[in-house]
């Protein structure tokens, strides 16, 4: 059985289906490996990008914030693989940041360093790409989260983090970033106000009605734009080679 998730909803109301992305070992190459995204899985990866990030034109949001409504609901790795997706599909540069300051996973997803990161970027001075690392040298950069940091909301919502996110968005086309949960943390609720929307990770059979309902009203509390829902993890009633006949 393969583990896939949905878009249950979306500003425009479309619906696309992802296969749950896992990772590669390195390449022969030496390149830094990446989340493994089979071609069905990219394919719908590319279909999610287009509906949120291009079908707008210059509407369109370029600061995003995925979250899931609790731990282990795959978050991170949804971000990163719309990230990979994203940049695919734009000229531009595209940002990925780990704002999971608690429990950063982006650095082992794409197997980069993590001595130095989002952490190291608001304490110190310089210029915001002297902590970033390109993926591969696409157009993906990546910006770890850094040292581990139990009190992140104060990092998270000063002035010193506002103004290395405004720098983020001069320097690049979109900025996606990877989130804490919002049922324990405050931290996904600060950064979406700051963003231009939020996408909200569930887990199949996990997440409970309730407790998703209490996510998205504490969202609309804090006016936080709400992009869409991702139901991750599901699987198929049937076998999936006779789902793709279908």
């Amino acid at each position: 059985m393969s583990n896939n998730y949905e878009v249950l909803r979306q500003a425009d109301k479309d619906q696309a289906l992802f296969q749950n992305p896992g990772r590669r070992a390195a390449g022969a190459d030496g390149k830094r490996s990446r989340p493994d995204v089979t071609d069905p899985a990219r394919e719908e990866a590319i279909k999610l990008v287009q509906r949120l990030f291009l079908s707008a034109g210059a509407q369109s949001p370029r600061t995003v914030v995925f979250s899931s409504v609790e731990h282990g609901n795959g978050c991170s790795k949804v971000c990163a693989q719309v990230a990979e997706g994203l940049a695919s599909q734009v000229e531009g540069a595209v940002c990925l940041v780990d704002a999971n300051l608690r429990s950063p996973t982006l650095h082992r997803l794409f197997r980069i360093e993590n001595e130095l990161g989002l952490v190291d970027a608001v304490a110190q001075s310089g210029p915001v790409k002297k902590f970033l690392q390109s993926f591969n040298g696409s157009n993906l950069w990546i910006l770890p989260s850094g040292p581990l940091l139990s009190d992140s909301h104060t990092l998270l919502s000063s002035d010193r983090f506002l103004s290395r996110l405004m720098e983020l968005r001069l320097e690049f086309s979109h900025v996606l970033i990877d989130a804490p949960p919002i049922s324990p943390y405050a931290d996904a609720v600060t950064l979406g106000r700051l963003a231009d929307g939020l996408v909200l990770v569930l887990e199949a059979n996990t997440t409970r009605r309730e407790t998703a309902r209490k996510v998205k009203e504490t969202l609309e509390a804090a006016n936080v734009r709400l992009l869409g829902a991702v139901l991750n993890k599901r699987t198929f009633p049937i076998p999936e080679r006779l789902y793709k006949r279908l």
